[in-house]
């Protein structure tokens, strides 16, 4: 079994981190960039096919690392996969709480015909500030679970 979560922990941790640091490199500031009904037809176009996935990858990484904290056999490793399951669970908390509704909203509205108060209710600020942490969060996740497993070699 230990074998088998081993790649898989790296897989989804990393498709996970990858998708986020993306976001950071360009998906967010070119959405921060855009007009405000631009803006909201991007969102909505991204939320579409990042919220699929992300869920899968970021609870199959806690999952595994749960996993791998009790069947990794040094005690270095098993605490450093459980650290990686808190991080990747911090994030998935963060993308529940404060990222997926703000996606859902986007979906809903129509960029040409914004709501009157849409300036004052724009989310960008608030959503590239916890999509930021719950990229930091989940890279660092990442890091972990790689020393867990140097730990290994």
């Amino acid at each position: 079994m230990f074998a088998f979560l081993t790649p898989l922990v790296l897989l989804l941790n990393g498709l996970a981190a990858g998708v986020l640091f993306g976001t950071q490199l360009g998906g967010f500031p070119y959405l921060a960039s855009l007009p405000a009904d631009r803006y909201v037809h991007a969102h909505a176009f991204f939320g579409t096919r990042y919220d699929p996935a992300m869920p899968v990858c970021l609870i199959g990484t806690v999952v595994c690392d749960v996993a791998l904290a009790f069947l990794a056999p040094e005690p270095v490793a098993r605490a450093a996969f459980a650290v990686a399951a808190v991080l990747a669970a911090a994030t998935a908390v963060i993308s529940v709480a404060k990222n997926v509704p703000v996606n859902r909203w986007m979906r809903t509205l129509d960029p040409d015909n914004l709501p009157a108060d849409f300036a004052d209710r724009d989310p960008r600020h608030d959503w590239g500030a916890w999509n930021r942490r719950r990229s930091l969060l989940t890279i660092a996740a990442l890091l972990v679970n790689c020393a867990a497993l140097a730990v290994l070699l």
